[in-house]
């Protein structure tokens, strides 16, 4: 997402704000859907909690893949299919 959007919402008397219709369209999020609120200095954060959970599960896995000696998505794409096929076999 790289154009800004701004938007304002009130906060009602139990701390419930409704996100604004244009965000949450650029978030991704629908009815039901969770969101994480990351504060850091003194600024707020609102994202998508499913895209929040795979990003931090990408930064702890990084360089995870080319220890497997997985360097290209090809090497990937091998993996599964001889897995799959040595599922078959079974």
């Amino acid at each position: 997402m790289s154009e800004l959007l701004v938007n304002d919402a009130r906060v009602m008397s139990k701390g419930q704000v409704t996100i604004p219709k244009n965000i949450r369209e650029a978030l991704g999020i629908s009815p039901g859907d969770r969101v994480t609120f990351i504060v850091e200095n003194g600024s707020v954060k609102v994202i998508n909690s499913a895209i929040y959970a795979i990003q931090k599960f990408q930064k702890q896995m990084q360089g995870q893949a080319e220890k497997a000696g997985f360097s290209a998505e090809e090497d990937v794409a091998d993996w599964i299919t001889n897995s799959r096929r040595e599922e078959n076999k079974e």
